[in-house]
């Protein structure tokens, strides 16, 4: 089965990195950035923390962003995709430059996704731009010879990115969304425990919103299935210092402690974060 933790990268650099191409695709922005030799070391889960606002109107703390696939080559030159949905103030102002702009960019940054040593039947399962990450997770799970299966959700048909590629990347692709537009009206735990029981799932990924990890979690601890999930708590720096993305994590021993998800995270076993903390420290938490 997949491989145990998912060590803090330790390929992390600090670069001006150039933007490429800055497109529009449906309601999110596709970029891509130059980055250099950084392409080589980044695996599927990492993600880049970028100074964000200009030199006229900087935000102290970093912003990070998932990577949505990388592309190294051996001679150095290498490109980091990212898929955006402008929402605050500094993915509004990421996603309005243009090509041959820089942006101030540390990474790759955060643990990865665990990868089986041998072939698996595996179901990603991801919510809004939040699936992104999980195409370039497909292609190396292909490469080891698993089975891959995808849900894809989003509220409406307009917030699913990319689903022809989507269907291309993987043996069979399910879409949901919340109002109907596209695929089955409800949302992806709502079809999860079937396709789990149908192709025999040994292993699900996710990466999406906190409440959709948690409901996908009660479903594979019932089911007896490993879970690996991308921990998309607010990050305001990325890189550990601010301490904003802490969450409770049970180990083993039964022991709770505060983690950073920047750090330790951005991937986690799911049956080990507390999901009904309510971002507040539980009772016997190690250190409170």
């Amino acid at each position: 089965m997949a491989k145990g933790h998912y060590l803090m990268n330790r390929f992390a650099e600090q670069i001006e990195a150039e933007i490429v191409s800055n497109k529009r695709v449906g309601a999110y922005h596709h970029i891509v950035l130059s980055v250099g030799r950084i392409a080589n070391n980044v695996r599927p889960g990492n993600f880049i923390a970028i100074s964000v606002g200009g030199e006229g109107s900087s935000m102290v703390l970093r912003r990070a962003f998932a990577i949505y696939r990388a592309i190294g080559r051996d001679d150095g030159i290498g490109y980091i995709e990212l898929v955006i949905a402008p929402h605050g103030n500094g993915s509004r102002w990421f996603t309005s430059l243009a090509q041959g702009e820089k942006v101030d960019l540390v990474g790759p940054l955060g643990t990865a996704f665990g990868i089986p040593t041998e072939p698996v039947r595996a179901l990603l399962v991801g919510g809004g731009y939040g699936s992104a990450p999980l195409f370039g997770l497909s292609e190396v799970l292909k490469n080891r010879g698993c089975r891959v299966d995808m849900i894809l959700g989003a509220s409406s048909s307009n917030k699913i990115y990319a689903p022809l590629e989507g269907k291309r990347s993987v043996s069979s692709m399910t879409i949901t969304t919340d109002d109907g537009s596209a695929g089955v009206r409800g949302r992806v735990t709502d079809v999860l425990s079937r396709i789990i029981d149908e192709n025999q799932i040994e292993i699900v990924y996710s990466c999406g919103p906190m409440a959709m990890l948690e409901a996908i979690t009660k479903i594979t601890s019932e089911k007896n299935v490993m879970h690996q999930c991308s921990i998309e708590e607010s990050m305001a720096c990325g890189i550990g210092v601010c301490m904003t993305c802490v969450i409770p994590v049970k180990y083993s021993d039964g022991l709770i402690k505060m983690r950073r998800s920047c750090i330790d995270g951005p991937v986690m076993d799911g049956d080990n974060v507390v999901w009904d903390s309510n971002r507040k420290i539980p009772e016997g938490t190690w250190g409170s």
